[in-house]
């Protein structure tokens, strides 16, 4: 009896210990991809978790990378497709819960040179507008180009960042083509400002574009950091999964109930119809498939030759470890 005491308190000594406040950086808060991290920090399933989620901001998946790599940051809420870029430079970033099952980037060209760009291939010598250089809409459109023939280094990229900002770049004229998410893209269609070119926010366009599912957004950190803090992790990952599951089977107007309303960008009923576009988009269990995995490598590998010519372990790039000890309510 004294020794099963003896363990408990250790355990408990362990949870009480346990990081609570954990400084979280994301790619652009607004942009639809993130959208479970808001549904989750709205709902109080962190604060439930007997966490202090301290969300920064940074507008750009490359911003928040560097953020990580610099210390400013513990954990980001970014592409799974950094935790492999990352590796071929040597360093060690796991994703640790799946957030996104596809990407949901759009690449798009404006509508008055609809008639000029009918293909990628046609995009040679354009301005095309990312959230950020080095982003996974960087990335998509990378792999894009090259899939049509064309180099990196064909057209010219300029950041745009998410959603007004991205708008007035089209509707300015500040580039002719755009890779870009949510809610960004749905406005610019509805406003006849683009025509798509590839479109990865349904099941049916991600086939069509990447061969099938692609783990897009995810929560990932510093092997280092995970290893010192298995029982935050476990936390963070407990209510994401929580999140993924209250969003699974809700409809758009159920979802739109627990966001700010400054989301909405002036006009609740557009916004409905970008949650309609992206609803499938997002992962229902928060689990990696391990075969999933091996398309954001063949993609980086398609241009960036330090990814292409290093032995990357993609075990090593994820686990589920964390999603499989989540409690089932």
């Amino acid at each position: 009896m004294r020794r099963w005491v003896l363990g408990w308190l250790v355990v408990l000594s362990a949870l009480s210990l346990a990081q609570t406040r954990v400084v979280l950086g994301v790619g652009g808060k607004t942009a639809v991809v993130y959208l479970p991290l808001t549904v989750v920090e709205r709902l109080g399933y962190f604060k439930e978790e007997g966490l202090d989620v301290v969300i920064q901001d940074l507008q750009a998946g490359s911003r928040a990378l560097q953020a990580l790599i610099g210390g400013s940051v513990e954990v980001v809420m970014g592409f799974y497709d950094h935790t492999i870029q990352m590796q071929a430079q040597g360093r060690d970033i796991v994703a640790f819960v799946q957030v996104g099952r596809y990407p949901a980037i759009v690449l798009g060209v404006r509508s008055d040179l609809a008639g000029e760009v009918r293909s990628v291939a046609d995009l040679k010598g354009r301005r095309v507008g990312v959230t950020a250089p080095g982003s996974s809409t960087h990335f998509f459109l990378n792999y894009l180009l090259a899939k049509n023939g064309l180099k990196p280094t064909d057209v010219s990229v300029i950041g745009v960042s998410v959603g007004a900002q991205a708008v007035a770049a089209v509707q300015n004229r500040q580039v002719e083509a755009i890779s870009n998410v949510e809610p960004a893209i749905t406005l610019l269609q509805e406003r006849g400002l683009i025509r798509i070119l590839a479109d990865t926010r349904t099941t049916k366009g991600t086939r069509e574009v990447l061969g099938g599912e692609y783990p897009a957004a995810v929560l990932y950190t510093t092997r280092a950091w995970l290893e010192r803090n298995p029982e935050t992790a476990q936390r963070l990952v407990n209510a994401m999964v929580r999140g993924l599951r209250w969003m699974w089977g809700k409809n758009p107007e159920e979802i739109a109930q627990v966001l700010p309303e400054e989301y909405f960008l002036g006009d609740r009923a557009l916004y409905l119809k970008v949650l309609a576009n992206s609803l499938e988009s997002f992962s229902p269990t928060g689990r990696f498939s391990d075969t999933a995995l091996l398309r954001p490598l063949v993609v980086l590998s398609s241009f960036d030759p330090k990814v292409a010519q290093a032995k990357i372990d993609l075990k090593r790039t994820y686990t589920n470890a964390f999603v499989d000890r989540v409690p089932k309510r």
